[in-house]
């Protein structure tokens, strides 16, 4: 990892901060696209019922199983020889969290992962709604045998867990790589511009 380049280099490590993003509401609007058209192929009563009730718990769940990667991650001794030498840690960054499905609670992505060394970055209508009405508690450690069994259930159902995010962090990796060709582009074009001007 870089931390230990940097080390092996004789660098510094203190004053070095990093995040890693989850997108967590989008886990769950591709899942419950995948959830709906099981449903709709679905010709048992009883298994419709249960693919319904994982709608809108997939991504909770998951992020719930990756704050815990997190944990045993950092708790190794790879990391505590850095931690020694003012390493910090990569604290997992909870984004997309605006609820945008309206049939679920508009806290749904914050009053459950609520946790020690997190980051959740909040739309204006999220950040105003916590102001309202946030529980406050340690709710990423919560029910994580719930967490599990939800994972399970959705793997059972023949959706994989690891496909949905593989493609969400290729879309989103798509999306940024065209933003940030898109500004390139623009910085260039304003700088031939300047150049036309400064030289007329």
């Amino acid at each position: 990892m870089g931390l230990e380049q940097r080390t092996r280099d004789g660098k510094s490590l203190s004053g070095i901060a990093s995040v890693a993003s989850i997108f967590v509401s989008r886990i769950d609007t591709l899942a419950d696209e995948l959830l709906k058209k099981k449903i709709a192929e679905s010709t048992d009563a009883g298994a419709s019922e249960r693919l319904k009730a994982l709608m809108g718990t997939v991504a909770v769940a998951n992020t719930k199983m990756v704050y815990q990667a997190f944990k045993e991650i950092f708790a190794e001794s790879r990391f505590a020889a850095l931690r020694a030498r003012g390493a910090a840690l990569q604290r997992p960054l909870w984004a997309s969290t605006g609820t945008k499905n309206p049939a679920y609670s508009d806290l749904l992505y914050v009053d459950t992962l609520i946790g020690p060394h997190t980051v959740n970055t909040v739309p204006p209508a999220t950040y105003a709604a916590i102001l309202d009405h946030c529980h406050p508690a340690l709710a990423v450690e919560s029910d994580l045998d719930g967490a599990r069994r939800t994972l399970r259930e959705l793997a059972s159902a023949g959706i994989d867990i690891g496909a949905v995010t593989k493609k969400l962090e290729d879309d989103g990796v798509a999306a940024f790589e065209k933003s940030f060709d898109g500004l390139y582009q623009n910085l260039q074009e304003k700088k031939s511009r300047m150049s036309v001007g400064a030289v007329a």
